[in-house]
């Protein structure tokens, strides 16, 4: 019997968010003797918290950790609505003022990175720093669209993601072997995507407002209002931030790293060698070592020495030097 995505990870609990439930876990620190900031995982498209099960607990050793299942996704209610970012963003939002209330490190992977760094930018009172797992520029198609034919790459579009056509795609792709095959674009290792994977994936389609939800997040994705812009969002972000990019990613070019880290100093680029799109799951200790070293690294320049012992943290970080000055942390 496979364990579904919904018992893997943390303590669950639901909450009432727009009168729609939502799914959230939460882990606390299992360390007395540090204060650090609490960290907010945000999954990616199709996943959930479960998503997570490799990283929340080790994260948990030197931190609070809470895991959110966006509306529309894993255990979360999943309206017939219009979806955006911002609807996430907002969401998000809300959390952190209901159950945390104090600066947090926010840590997405692709849709959740893009929710996180405009969630960061919305609200700078939230965030002390952003890690970022895979980061989709979702406004780089429409730029690269020339005006001229925009009605044409438009009217395609309508034909395309008409209810009829993506109820059915939805039907396919919610198919156990149809879904794993398309983890396997996701994963640059085959052997990662297991039934296991794969039932967490496609649990959550098997509720009754799903296929709609789909619909509508597809449909929304895919206009140009769906997100801000996030190369204009980088260059004005003052918090440390860390993108880590598998270099076998699959589902975005690791290209866009390389012009995303010119647009701001505080963003640190590191290449996962071998990951594909979904590192912190397929390459979990990797992951978990790189985001926790540079976590450490920002606590012993940010944090006064009685707050933040060198005993608590990992070793290796004491011999880490930022390779940029960090500003202060905006606390507004």
């Amino acid at each position: 019997m496979l364990r579904t995505w919904h018992q893997k990870v943390g303590n669950q609990r639901d909450w009432v968010w727009r009168g729609w439930q939502t799914r959230y876990t939460y882990q606390r620190c299992s360390s007395d003797r540090i204060t650090l900031p609490p960290v907010l995982l945000l999954h990616g498209f199709g996943a959930s918290i479960g998503h997570w099960q490799h990283n929340l607990e080790f994260l948990a050793t030197n931190h609070t950790v809470y895991g959110l299942d966006l509306v529309g996704w894993g255990g979360s209610r999943k309206p017939d609505i219009q979806y955006d970012i911002d609807l996430w963003v907002d969401q998000v939002y809300d959390f952190w003022q209901t159950f945390i209330g104090q600066p947090l490190i926010l840590v997405g992977n692709s849709i959740g990175s893009l929710v996180a760094l405009v969630a960061a930018a919305k609200y700078p009172e939230m965030a002390t720093s952003l890690v970022m797992v895979s980061l989709p520029d979702l406004s780089a198609e429409q730029e690269m669209i020339p005006r001229s034919i925009q009605p044409l790459v438009n009217g395609i579009k309508r034909v395309i993601l008409n209810p009829p056509l993506l109820h059915t795609l939805f039907r396919v792709v919610s198919q156990p072997k149809v879904a794993k095959k398309w983890a396997q674009i996701a994963y640059a290792n085959p052997d990662r995507v297991t039934d296991e994977l794969v039932d967490l994936f496609i649990t959550p389609a098997r509720e009754r407002e799903a296929p709609a939800a789909f619909v509508k997040i597809m449909q929304g994705m895919t206009s140009s209002n769906f997100s801000p812009n996030i190369r204009k969002l980088l260059p004005e972000m003052n918090i440390p931030m860390l993108l880590l990019w598998g270099s076998d990613d699959r589902m975005i070019p690791q290209g866009t790293a390389g012009i995303l880290l010119k647009l701001n100093p505080l963003l640190e680029l590191v290449n996962l060698a071998g990951a594909g799109h979904c590192a912190h799951d397929e390459m979990p200790e990797l992951v978990n070592e790189t985001i926790r070293n540079w976590l450490d690294a920002l606590a012993v320049q940010q944090y006064p020495q009685s707050e933040v012992e060198a005993s608590d943290l990992n070793p290796q970080t004491l011999d880490l030097i930022n390779p940029h000055p960090l500003l202060p942390i905006n606390q507004q």
